[in-house]
């Protein structure tokens, strides 16, 4: 590609992942982030949950410093805590919106404008009652949306609700599942709420055994957020197996530059580079854990290498 990334996107990274040990929203969460605020590649940082809700106003002055944009993950609230946004009991299905309510919270209150998340672990449910569970999801959903629409009233925007999808047979065991499937239930939320949207993840694509042009076609119309990373699959014993996000090429893994070039040649091809979108600019954020033997900072160098060549092949 002939014309710089920065023209097209601001690419970000998840926190709490490349440094898990923030993850429980407590730890060393300043000083981690202050490390990527630090590095002008990064333009976008994504963010958990915190305990200490003071934090967020340092969080958020980091950011304005930095000149970076944040981004919000409710997602592990709901693992950490096995909680299910498609639960077909009425209780476990009202923690669950509870939970992400307050990621809305404290999303408005760093100035987020996305907030990924996902229906929960272990949410497929008995085949007989995926009706009611795409029904209970969609409810969900849609007490979110109004919520956020509810809330954004005192801040003057309206914070977007994006739904990731994940594995359905490997670790996860989500509802969503396909991809497919998650577009159609998003289109359904969509007809009583415009502030939702998907979040596709290319490590998550090998898990779900589909190509990024079957994917991304899939969530075309839907589509507000995009995570790139890797998994492995192939050994069960392996470290990093199922939705761990190792770095790109580790041995035994599925993605590397090849992988990302498709994926990036499919984004184009649907357009996400150039639609509107909830913020100023499309972003694709990477999303990697390190290894035992691994640190932060190698996993991140790894990151870097990978996406200059992914997108010094790429050809449009």
């Amino acid at each position: 590609m002939n014309q710089p990334w920065e023209a097209f996107c601001k690419l970000g990274i998840v926190h709490f992942m490349i440094y898990p040990q923030v993850m429980r929203g407590e730890g060393p969460i300043l000083e981690t982030a202050q490390k990527i605020a630090e590095d002008d590649f990064f333009e976008v940082i994504e963010i958990a949950p915190v305990k200490d809700t003071a934090v967020l106003a340092d969080l958020k002055a980091l950011a304005e410093s930095a000149h970076m944009m944040i981004g919000f993950g409710a997602q592990p609230g709901l693992l950490i805590n096995k909680l299910n946004l498609a639960a077909l009991d009425e209780e476990a299905r009202t923690k669950a919106v509870d939970n992400v309510k307050n990621s809305i919270d404290q999303a408005y209150l760093v100035g987020a404008r996305i907030l990924a998340t996902l229906d929960g672990p272990n949410s497929l449910p008995d085949p007989s009652r995926m009706e009611e569970a795409k029904d209970a999801l969609v409810k969900s959903l849609s007490e979110l949306c109004q919520y956020a629409k509810d809330k954004g009233k005192s801040y003057g925007y309206t914070l977007y609700i994006s739904l990731e999808n994940f594995d359905y047979d490997i670790e996860k065991n989500s509802l969503l599942g396909p991809t497919a499937l998650a577009a159609e239930l998003i289109g359904r939320v969509k007809k009583e709420h415009e502030n939702i949207g998907l979040t596709v993840d290319l490590s998550h694509l090998p898990l779900l055994r589909e190509t990024s042009d079957e994917a991304l076609t899939a969530a075309a119309e839907h589509v507000i957020h995009i995570h790139v990373g890797n998994a492995i699959m192939q050994d069960k014993a392996q470290e990093g197996y199922g939705d761990q996000h190792p770095g790109f090429g580790v041995p035994g893994s599925e993605n590397d530059v090849p992988e990302l070039v498709a994926y990036l040649k499919a984004l184009f091809k649907i357009g996400y580079f150039s639609k509107k979108l909830p913020t100023r600019m499309p972003v694709v954020t990477f999303e990697a854990k390190p290894l035992s033997h691994e640190t932060a900072e190698v996993v991140m160098a790894n990151l870097k290498r990978t996406w200059r060549e992914a997108w010094a092949k790429l050809e449009l």
